[in-house]
């Protein structure tokens, strides 16, 4: 490796696999589009491939970060924003795991089992850190920390297929509860506290998973499209449209590799909804499932234009 590029290497971020989040989130929304709509496509497939090659490919950045620069990576888990990045890898092998389930189940219980127990350590490690931590301020706090602990609630998305229930319903128990604790610190942070400098506001879309995918995980773990059901997609709904109408703040900022925070919540809700008119079969959600999916198509087009361009012009990838 030339001198040249070996900074670009110390300074490759964890949350790269926020990327891998929403391409595979946009994966399983193009495959539940396909399927719902009978439509004569095969893109999530393509979609699919280009992801499990590009989530090869950042695993073996990293790893070779591990490998050169350790020193960077422990940084990395002693920043009070960084360290929530770092469950992006496991999370990301438990959203492959459901987007190759109906491909090739055995890879996905595999990757599922890998994800599974690799994020319940982060969410050990991490809460350990949140309780024992010396230094973190309430300005440190975002939404990127729901992703260590709510993060849980994906598992029974493909572990009702791959394990007893129990184990889902344990995950899917923590996600929900710290998702109501940590929601609540982080309303108070931005009632009374400055606002989210601009390189982390795209954070505030994360807002949108917990609910968008916690209604996922219950239809799979009860399959009753029941009230509470409902709670959590209406919630998910009501805080997409919150954020909707603040597009103008967001449209301002300068691109940054946090923009992909906009891709996984996006593709969450655009699932919850196709899902929503699968089960009730109204027109409303049948047109409002269609365009969240042109939408969230749009969204990944710029920002993998805009990370495209980034690399090339050796925006990302450099010291803080």
């Amino acid at each position: 490796m030339t001198e040249h590029t070996t900074p670009r290497l110390q300074h490759f971020p964890i949350s790269w696999f926020a990327v891998i989040m929403g391409m595979t989130g946009f994966t399983i929304a193009w495959h539940k589009a396909e399927t719902l709509f009978a439509l004569p496509l095969a893109v999530s497939s393509l979609l699919l491939a280009l992801t499990l090659g590009l989530f090869l490919a950042l695993l073996a950045g990293y790893a070779a970060k591990v490998v050169r620069y350790p020193q960077a990576v422990e940084a990395e888990f002693a920043h009070p924003v960084k360290l929530n990045f770092f469950p992006t890898l496991s999370i990301s092998l438990i959203l492959l795991s459901i987007a190759l389930l109906p491909y090739h189940p055995p890879l996905s219980m595999v990757l599922w089992s890998v994800g599974t127990v690799l994020h319940l350590g982060f969410t050990l490690y991490v809460l350990s850190a949140w309780l024992h931590q010396t230094h973190f301020e309430i300005s440190h706090i975002n939404p990127a920390w729901f992703i260590p602990i709510v993060g849980n609630i994906l598992v029974p998305i493909a572990g009702v297929h791959h394990a007893s229930s129990e184990i889902s319903w344990f995950f899917f128990s923590i996600g929900l509860v710290f998702w109501l604790v940590l929601l609540t610190i982080i309303f108070y942070r931005m009632f009374f506290h400055q606002p989210l400098p601009g390189k982390l506001l795209p954070t505030l879309f994360i807002l949108i998973a917990p609910p968008a995918v916690g209604f996922v995980s219950w239809l799979q773990l009860t399959g009753d499209l029941n009230a509470f059901a409902r709670i959590l997609y209406y919630v998910a709904i009501f805080l997409t449209l919150m954020l909707v109408t603040q597009a103008r703040r967001f449209l301002k900022l300068e691109f940054y590799l946090s923009w992909w925070a906009y891709s996984f919540p996006s593709a969450a809700i655009t699932i919850a909804t196709l899902l929503m008119y699968e089960r009730l079969q109204l027109p409303f959600f049948r047109g409002l499932s269609v365009l969240l999916l042109i939408l969230l198509t749009a969204l990944i087009l710029v920002l993998v234009a805009k990370t495209v361009q980034g690399v090339r012009r050796r925006t990302i990838c450099v010291e803080d």
